[in-house]
């Protein structure tokens, strides 16, 4: 099993960066694939970035370009860089663990509690 811990957040202002941290208990951390998730006040929750356990990632396009998801297993730890934020980027951002469990199917089983990013001059 995995338990996830975020944190990082705090105010900025726009055109600021921030720098999340997700880490992870247990010693088979770097079998998992890991997804930041946001969500913002009155929002759904919206997929951020993924990096799978072979170090592959993906964003969406809202934050492509600025974000940046990185890992060190060796620290058992899920970076999300965030740059050049914005007001919308306010949001409780939490990551998201799952081992592959067949093809591309993955069993997403282990969320952290979130930590709060408030963009605002």
């Amino acid at each position: 099993q995995v338990q996830l811990v975020e944190s990082g957040g705090g105010l900025v202002q726009p055109g600021g960066s921030l720098r999340l941290s997700c880490v992870a208990s247990g010693h088979t951390f770097s079998s998992y694939a890991v997804r930041w998730f946001r969500q913002g006040p009155g929002k759904e929750r919206e997929l951020v970035a993924t990096i799978s356990s072979g170090g592959g990632t993906d964003y969406s396009d809202s934050v492509k370009g600025r974000f940046t998801i990185s890992r060190d297993n060796a620290k058992n730890t899920v970076y999300l860089q965030m740059n050049s934020l914005k007001p919308e980027d306010t949001a409780v951002y939490l990551c998201n663990a799952g081992l592959l469990v067949v093809s591309s199917f993955y069993s997403w089983r282990y969320w952290g509690q979130g930590t709060q990013v408030t963009v605002s001059s």
